[in-house]
């Protein structure tokens, strides 16, 4: 019994320490998954769904030409003169007993007319072309913007990792000097160093924590904003790994918005094209009123009748030959337009790759005496907390010693997450 309380109780600590690892990891995020959350949360992303439903809408709307289209009509008129029998043929009807009143000058319809188009040259099927590329721009427009959500979080991620790293030498800046404290104070006691060296290093360290409290609230800051624009919380930053970053690549946002107005001007010149093509329809009209078609009827008997008439229709609007060189031209000046803005882009783009490849290189310089100036600051440090406790140096050369090693640190800190920054954002503006 006794075996199975022990054992049973040796699995607690087991199950918790999984627990807080599978917690730990869960808090943990990495700058990939910070960015494509904050493209999820960021209310423009409901713009892209919008756009698909509003394409749809319009091609359900273009398709809807194919079906027959059905006009209503009501007519009710006042004619200054109609159809009537001469004088002389009125007058031998009524010697024969007939008589003609002829047409009357208040006329009424009611009727449906109906169309069904066989051939329209192809003019819904460019409408529908048009409507599509006008969403993929509209689309490719949100993505782009949405793209440099990406440089936002970027700032904020290395910002917060920036903090955590100083936070991380500013508390080994307090052991060094709580450790000189302790030193100091053991020599007080036993008279070999005076009181003012005890205070010095004493009030030196209580900076050094006054520091760290400005750098925790910088750090809640920045992981509540980083939080909020992600829409996830932000706890435990994942330091990136080095990568290499390839030139730039044609499926950058911006290269696709501009592509994709080029294939916009392109259909919309197929679309001028088709408006000049003969369209063939079936029509049928029927009408109840008076006069119908049967005129002489009517013009012997005021009555109402039942009218029809079926039929096919070709028709060829010559009038868009009028706009026609106008609409080219315009469609030319827009893709030269969309060219500029390509030029534009990439000449920017190369700027920004050349300021960040000279800013990575200046990072790598750098960081290649760091770690040299780092050994050789612990080294004098060292020296110092020697020569201190065999009263060579006062207090004050210690403190300046131990500054200039964190300064180091701190330096060779800055040094690293600068490059992995400049290393990303060079991803970024490469689209990689």
């Amino acid at each position: 019994m006794t075996v199975r309380r022990l054992t049973s109780a040796g699995r607690w600590p087991l199950a918790a320490l999984l627990l807080f690892s599978w917690a730990t990891s869960l808090c943990a995020q990495t700058l990939e998954e910070c960015q494509q959350a904050a493209e999820r949360n960021y209310p423009l992303i409901r713009q892209t769904g919008l756009i698909e439903q509003t394409t749809e809408l319009t091609l359900e709307n273009i398709r809807k030409g194919w079906l027959p289209q059905i006009q209503a009509t009501a007519q009710a008129s006042l004619q200054s003169d109609v159809t009537s029998f001469p004088e002389s043929m009125q007058a031998l009807y009524r010697q024969a007993g007939i008589t003609m009143e002829g047409l009357h000058r208040d006329q009424y319809r009611v009727g449906i007319d109906v169309q069904q188009t066989l051939y329209d040259g192809g003019t819904m099927r460019r409408q529908q072309d048009v409507a599509r590329q006008q969403g993929l721009v509209q689309t490719a427009q949100t993505e782009a913007t949405l793209y440099k959500v990406r440089e936002r979080v970027c700032e904020m991620f290395f910002g917060l990792l920036l903090t955590d790293e100083q936070l991380r030498l500013n508390r080994d800046m307090q052991h060094l000097l709580e450790s000189s404290e302790r030193q100091l104070q053991t020599m007080f006691t036993h008279g070999t160093a005076a009181e003012s060296d005890y205070n010095s290093v004493k009030a030196e360290r209580l900076r050094v924590a006054q520091e760290a409290t400005n750098l925790e609230s910088q750090r809640r800051t920045l992981a509540l904003l980083l939080s909020t624009f992600c829409g996830i919380e932000v706890t435990q930053p994942q330091k990136p790994a080095m990568t290499e970053v390839q030139p730039l690549s044609a499926n950058h946002p911006e290269l696709r918005t501009l592509d994709a107005q080029l294939r916009l001007a392109d259909a919309q010149e197929r679309a001028l094209d088709a408006r000049l093509m003969p369209r063939l329809s079936l029509f049928a009209s029927g009408f109840y009123g008076y006069p119908g078609y049967n005129m002489f009827e009517d013009m012997m008997r005021h009555r109402w009748s039942l009218n029809g008439m079926v039929g096919a229709r070709l028709s060829w609007n010559i009038g868009a030959l009028y706009t026609r060189r106008g609409d080219k031209a315009r469609l030319n000046l827009q893709r030269q337009q969309t060219e500029t803005s390509r030029d534009v882009f990439l000449l920017n783009n190369r700027l920004e790759q050349i300021q960040e490849n000279e800013a990575i290189e200046r990072c790598r310089r750098l960081m290649a005496a760091d770690a040299d100036i780092i050994a050789l600051r612990t080294s004098v440090r060292k020296a110092a907390e020697s020569k201190l406790s065999h009263g060579i140096i006062d207090v004050n050369d210690l403190v300046r010693e131990i500054n200039s090693e964190n300064a180091a640190r701190v330096q060779q800190t800055m040094h690293e997450l600068e490059l992995l920054k400049q290393l990303y954002e060079l991803k970024t503006t490469t689209n990689n």
